[in-house]
């Protein structure tokens, strides 16, 4: 007897009648789920064959494009599946707004809704950010097919432009006007609203510097009282960023090596109209250099040789720069003494307790790379050749990273170019690498319009055109045209940086000059043509060579038109000289490390010149003129103390030395006395017309501090001394005249100034009282100028 029959055997009838039933159940349902898992021949995937597709609703879109899109093939079989991908495929083609597919027997109705074209694309409520603009950070374009996904990423892309623009709460709503024949119009409404300042910059942790002074090396800037035309105070996150670079910079160069940003935190305002941003800087100790030496690892290469052209010295505050400087000068040695591949490698050793690092220069051999090619891509309107002139490397040259970078700096120096990158990669072999040069070209011209006002020469109007990069050449071209009521000049100036492809800039001035002041006897013409070429003969020191064509002439004329005017016999005597043409050649020598010293607290400018007149021409003579200015931040950078000295002489050989021919000083020469202010006069002339000097001396003294005003303001103040003298009237014809202060005296002045940034520009205020005089000086106790770098 079997298990089963056992069981059967031990029930009753009811217990068997329901185990029967049971099994029933069980049976049905194993049957249901063998045919759910092994589908019978009649459940198969059910398959379409169409001999007909019919396509409607399509005006734009032709038929076969529809099917090339969809993949489906008349009197093909298909699968509903691959029925789903075609629908799909058609869906997400961005050309239909809605797609249906439905099999009629054997036809295949396709149906579409096409989206419309976009006519034309608007802005509506820009005003910070021109269309022009904007037209350039969206995709969409006009008579191409609507698609509102893009519409949305370019209202996206329209707000993160006002975002980088310090425009955070700025929104942006696609809205579609339909038109005709299935064309919509894109217009994109925009909110523009506030900007969102720096309403403070504070840092912590800065106990050498203060907050005035670091502010002033980054480029975002505290709100002041120009927020409205100052653009740097907005809130920009990518700025910031640049920020903590430029911050390391300031302190490495300054001997801080171990200088750290802990974090930067930028906090809305409760009103969300500004940020409160805040630096934590660690400082650390400044460094000095220690001992500096030079090694070589090369057989045919003596160390003693290089260790003379190292410019830096122990003691001196530590910079990379500085050893950057030094590194540049071995290389460009190696290079003239035909030693390729040199490597050298700084090594340096810290010395906590003296608080120095010692650096040793290693000279090594380097890896054999060559220059394979530069690529220069992105410049529109600058010729590659402009780019190309600022690598010291050519095709076939032994590759230096170093002197890539520098090229790289020179490129974004030129002032050409929204932004310039320099990379290098590998070439057709690893022995060779390509020069990937990559910039964005911006607007290089300007055309300015401007007023001024004089107390000798009355209003003005001025007008310049100026262009950066003539005809993407590189070349510069200046026109201007000034005009008042006493003095009229009109201006052509253009520079050549790169004559033939050499470090040689060549330079065209023509300039033609009218005076008629109503504090003068005489009215007087200038015209003048300098062709000049300026050369570097040593690191910070260059050359100019130039060749100088003056016609002069002063004529009568009676300012009140009364016959009460006169002028006294020397004047006269310049006037009856009638037009002179004087020709020279003359050269001046300049030398500035206000930029490339070993201090970056200190500089000092040395330029001398001379012309010798007497090639051809009506007048003979030398001319020498010499200036000295020397510059140093005390107190953290906080105080300036400026010293300048200059002079000048004329040695007359044969000529009519005229008022026009020598020196008259200027206020930015001498402050605190009118142009032609001080120095010999013709008393006996109606209006005491100067009469210039042969010779001149003048020294400036000068602080700049603040004032403990808010940053943003941008003010600061200033005291000055200044002491000067004009004399000489060797050579001059004095018949006839009356002459006073012919051997001169030195003027002494002391003043106040005000210093204030500007929109428009850094004007300077000097109150000034001279203190030392003559009766017949001019004074002038109040200035307002732009102030000028010396």
């Amino acid at each position: 007897m079997n298990l089963g029959s056992m069981m059967r055997a031990s029930r009753t009838p009811e217990q068997y009648s329901y185990y029967r039933s049971g099994l029933k159940g069980l049976a049905f349902s194993l049957l249901i789920t063998t045919a759910w898992i092994v589908p019978a021949p009649q459940v198969a995937a059910q398959q379409y064959q169409f001999n007909t597709v019919s396509i409607d609703g399509n005006q734009r879109i032709g038929d076969s494009a529809i099917l090339s899109q969809a993949g489906i093939a008349r009197g093909q079989a298909i699968s509903a599946g691959e029925l789903n991908d075609a629908y799909q495929r058609l869906n997400n083609s961005g050309l239909f707004e809605s797609v249906s597919i439905t099999p009629q027997g054997r036809t295949l109705k396709i149906t579409v809704v096409e989206l419309p074209t976009i006519n034309r694309i608007s802005f509506e409520g820009n005003r910070r950010i021109k269309d022009e603009a904007l037209s350039s950070v969206v995709d969409s374009t006009a008579r191409r097919v609507f698609n509102p996904t893009l519409a949305e990423k370019d209202a996206n892309s329209i707000a993160q432009a006002y975002s980088n623009d310090g425009r955070l709460s700025a929104r942006v709503q696609p809205k579609v006007i339909k038109r005709s024949q299935n064309r919509v119009d894109l217009v994109f409404e925009i909110f523009e609203g506030d900007n969102v300042e720096v309403e403070r910059l504070s840092f912590v942790g800065n106990r050498k510097f203060s907050d005035r002074r670091l502010r002033r090396v980054l480029g975002t800037k505290q709100a002041g009282i120009f927020r409205r035309l100052v653009r740097r105070d907005t809130f920009v996150e990518d700025r910031v960023e640049f920020d903590k670079q430029v911050l390391r910079d300031f302190y490495f160069s300054r001997g801080y090596v171990d200088m750290r940003i802990n974090s930067v935190n930028a906090e809305l305002t409760q009103e969300r109209d500004g940020y409160f941003v805040g630096f934590n800087v660690q400082e650390g100790q400044q460094f000095q250099f220690g001992q500096i030496s030079v090694v070589s690892e090369l057989n045919n290469v003596d160390s003693d040789e290089y260790m003379k052209i190292v410019k830096v010295k122990p003691g001196v505050v530590y910079s990379p720069t500085l050893v950057e400087a030094d590194i540049a000068r071995i290389e460009r040695q190696a290079i003239r003494d035909g030693v390729d591949f040199m490597r050298v490698e700084p090594r340096v050793t810290r010395n906590d307790r003296t608080q120095t690092l010692d650096v040793e220069f290693v000279l090594s051999r380097g890896q054999r790379i060559f220059v394979e090619r530069i690529d220069i891509e992105g410049n529109t309107t600058t010729l590659d050749r402009v780019v190309r002139r600022q690598f010291d490397s050519v095709e076939g040259d032994p590759f230096n990273p170093r002197e890539i970078r520098q090229s790289a700096e020179r490129i974004r120096a030129l002032g050409y170019f929204e932004s310039a990158e320099v990379n290098a990669r590998e070439g057709s072999t690893p022995e060779q690498v390509v020069i990937d040069v990559d910039v964005e070209e911006k607007p290089t011209g300007s055309l300015n319009f401007g007023g001024s006002f004089s107390s000798s020469d009355g209003f003005g109007v001025a007008i310049s055109f100026a262009e950066e990069n003539f005809l993407g050449r590189g070349q510069k071209l200046l026109l201007n045209v000034s005009t008042a009521a006493d003095a009229r000049r009109y201006g052509f100036n253009f520079i050549e940086p790169s004559l033939l492809g050499r470090d040689v800039a060549l330079g065209l001035e023509l300039d033609y000059s009218e005076t008629n002041s109503s504090f003068s006897t005489y009215d007087s013409s200038r015209l003048t043509f300098r062709p000049s070429l300026s050369f570097p003969v040593s690191e910070n020191g260059r050359l100019q060579l130039r060749y100088t064509a003056e016609q002069v002439e002063a004529t009568a004329r009676d300012p009140n038109e009364d016959g009460s005017a006169f002028a006294g016999g020397i004047i006269a005597n310049d006037i009856a000289a009638g037009a002179l043409v004087s020709s020279a050649l003359g050269y001046e020598y300049s030398y500035d490390t206000r930029r490339t010293g070993l201090d970056p607290n200190a500089g000092v400018l040395f330029r001398f010149s001379q012309d010798f007149a007497g090639l051809g021409g009506d007048q003979k003579y030398v001319r020498t003129v010499a200036k000295l200015v020397g510059e140093k931040k005390f107190f953290n950078e906080e105080l300036t103390l400026r010293a300048t000295l200059e002079g000048g002489a004329i040695a007359w050989s044969s000529g009519t030395n005229r008022a026009l021919d020598r020196f008259i000083l200027t206020p930015a020469q001498l402050r605190g006395f009118e142009p032609g202010g001080v120095g010999p006069r013709d008393t006996g002339s109606s209006e005491n017309d100067t009469l210039g000097g042969n010779m001149y001396l003048v020294g400036r003294l000068e602080a700049e501090f603040p004032l403990g005003l808010p940053e943003e303001y941008g003010i600061r103040g200033g005291v000055f001394y200044d002491v000067g003298n004009l004399w000489d009237l060797s050579d001059v014809n004095l018949s006839g005249g009356t002459v006073s202060g012919e051997s001169g005296s030195f003027r002494h002045v002391i003043g106040v100034s005000i210093f204030w940034d500007t929109p428009v520009g850094p004007l300077q205020f000097n109150i000034s009282d001279a203190i030392q005089k003559e009766d017949y000086d001019r004074e002038q106790k109040f200035e307002i100028t732009l102030q000028t770098q010396f």
